[in-house]
Parts: C-alpha cells; sequence; structure tokens
C-alpha cells in the first residue's frame, strides 16, 4: 500500500536517507521548514512504517569480509527423503538465518531465491555454499556469482519523484 508524501516529506526523507545523523534542526534549516514540523512529520513516517530504522553503513572491506557473491537458488518442492511438500518460504527463511548472508529474495525465472553474501574470501564463499547452503532441506540446486567490483550499492529509494532516464 503507497501512503501518500508532499514535498517536504520526500525532502526530509531524502535528507534522511543521506544522513540518518543530521538533526531535526539541520533538517529543519536545509528545508526551510519550522523544527516543530520536521518533528511531527518524521514521528508521522516512522508510525507509519515508512521510516523503518536507522543503520550506520559500514565498510565490508575494513572489516575483513569484502569479497561478495549472488547467489542464485532452486527449490525442489518436494523432500527427496519423504516426499514432503517443501516451501520456498521456509527455505528462504532458513538461509536468512546464516550471518553471512545479508538478503535472501524469492524471485521469478529459472531459479526461485537470490541470495546476497559478504564473506572473508573466495574460499570462505566455497565453504559456505557446500557446507552449510546446500545443506539445507529442499535446496536443489545453486549458482554463485562472484562479484568483480561494485560500481553501485545503495540502501536509498527515489523519494523525489519519478526515475531519470
Amino acid at each position: 500500500m503507497s501512503v501518500k508524501l508532499d514535498d517536504k516529506d520526500r525532502a526530509i526523507l531524502s535528507l534522511i536517507q543521506e544522513d540518518s545523523q543530521l538533526t531535526a534542526k539541520q533538517i529543519a534549516k536545509k528545508i526551510n521548514t519550522p523544527l516543530t514540523t520536521v518533528f511531527a512529520k518524521i514521528k508521522r513516517m516512522e508510525e507509519q512504517g515508512i521510516i523503518q530504522n536507522y543503520r550506520a553503513i559500514v565498510d565490508a572491506k575494513k572489516l575483513g569480509v569484502g569479497t561478495s557473491a549472488f547467489i542464485l537458488a532452486s527449490v525442489s518442492y518436494t523432500s527427496k527423503v519423504d516426499g514432503a511438500p517443501v516451501s520456498q518460504r521456509t527455505v528462504a527463511e532458513e538461509i536468512a538465518k546464516f550471518a553471512e548472508v545479508q538478503e535472501v529474495h524469492i524471485i521469478t525465472g529459472d531459479y526461485d531465491l537470490l541470495i546476497k553474501l559478504r564473506a572473508e574470501s573466495v574460499d570462505t564463499v566455497g565453504k559456505f555454499v557446500v557446507d552449510k547452503l546446500r545443506l539445507i532441506t529442499g535446496l536443489e540446486k545453486t549458482l554463485t556469482c562472484m562479484v568483480f567490483e561494485t560500481v553501485k550499492e545503495t540502501t536509498k529509494i527515489n523519494v523525489m519523484g519519478k526515475m531519470q532516464s
């Protein structure tokens, strides 16, 4: 369900996405809006779930987990052991429990899941796939795509209107 946002809401969201440490006073000054209005708008957007959380974005390389991989995975919809049904969502939820996994998406196409992984090295990614991922009940096959270089990675959502072409 889409929520109606006015120009001030969009401006606030844009600023917060850029730097969540900005104070309400700094935001009010940047968008030329009374401080009480900024407080009220932020509070309303938090209550509506538009603003879900505030987080630090860390440098994975500096933390020793600079190797990224995307893994495509297929789910077998019946258990090979007893023929019981296997839920795509359940498999996705099991994968999401691993600390190395940053994202799990249920997708369409030749594969059922898209997994984003951060690890120390290519070897660590391989060990994760072989020793953890492929042991999940209902997982049929995987295709691992190593990231050579990241050109763009962001958590920002365009809130200022239509996408630029």
